[in-house]
């Protein structure tokens, strides 16, 4: 049975699951639906007038945020889409998460397991994957892709429709206005792909005779190649097949806003 302190006012719209836990002064507006053992604390905004909110279970909203917010784009006019987030993941306080507008496939999605510190923000029509993490007052805006176990550091912000490949690194203070790579790290105003990110794929179980082939993947897109298709084709003939390895060619063909590289990386590549 879900436990709802008195003071906060729920839709009756709203489906609220079992073990849920809803704090003081909260607001739980629309058609929103919030899975087994999601605690939203005091003062938490979810959901709007005009859209669906789906919350998964475990999750852990913090005082002050807003989830499911209207998106800031001047073309909604209020249609009725969505946002969708998965399981297990902290929103801490004043976060943010918008819906989407009605372009496109018309939701916001957040997949499971991530952490999104303090005055994050997440824009209407976004995709988040599963296990990431977004340091303290760092902002995408709509429209944005962030792929599987990305980390991403403080004060950070990233131009709309840019991707973020599958395990990048961004360091703090950067600001993003091109596709990062896959495995790669990135940092710089404006970002440019420096090294690869060695310690997080160790961290996450890579063997070292796999961080190696990536990191000769990423050499050779970012110093090796005078073109990115000689990059791709070098890339084909000298790295050892893999899934990752795949990733990143799927990833660089599919860019549409350029890869964010310079011919001059420094030292960072050759750690």
């Amino acid at each position: 049975m879900a436990k709802i302190h008195p003071t906060s006012v729920v839709s009756g719209d709203a489906e609220i699951g079992p073990d849920v836990e809803i704090g003081p002064y909260c607001l739980i507006q629309g058609k929103v639906k919030i899975g087994r053992g999601t605690v939203v604390e005091g003062h938490a905004t979810v959901g709007c007038r005009t859209s669906v909110v789906e919350i998964g279970e475990n999750n852990h909203i913090s005082p002050g945020a807003v989830i499911g917010g209207p998106p800031q784009d001047i073309s909604y006019k209020g249609e009725p889409t969505k946002l969708i987030i998965g399981n297990n993941n902290k929103f801490r306080e004043f976060s943010t998460v918008n819906i989407a507008t009605a372009k496109g496939e018309a939701i916001t999605r957040v997949g499971n397991n991530g952490f999104f510190m303090a005055y994050t923000h997440i824009a209407h029509d976004c995709r988040v994957g599963d296990n990431v993490i977004i340091a303290n007052n760092s902002h995408l805006a709509g429209h944005c892709e962030v792929d599987d176990g990305v980390v991403i550091g403080g004060v950070c912000a990233f131009n709309q429709f840019t991707r973020i490949g599958k395990g990048a690194f961004i360091a703090g203070s950067s600001i993003v206005n091109k596709d990062i790579l896959p495995f790669s790290r990135a940092q710089g105003n404006w970002a440019l792909v420096r090294a690869t990110n060695k310690v997080g794929l160790l961290r996450r179980g890579f063997t070292r005779e796999e961080v190696q082939n990536i990191h000769k993947a990423i050499r050779i897109v970012i110093m090796g190649s005078e073109t990115v298709a000689g990059a791709l084709e070098r890339i084909q003939n000298e790295c050892q097949p893999s899934p990752q390895i795949d990733e990143l060619v799927n990833f660089i063909r599919a860019s549409k806003r350029g890869i964010a590289i310079s011919r001059n990386a420094g030292r960072g590549d050759d750690e």
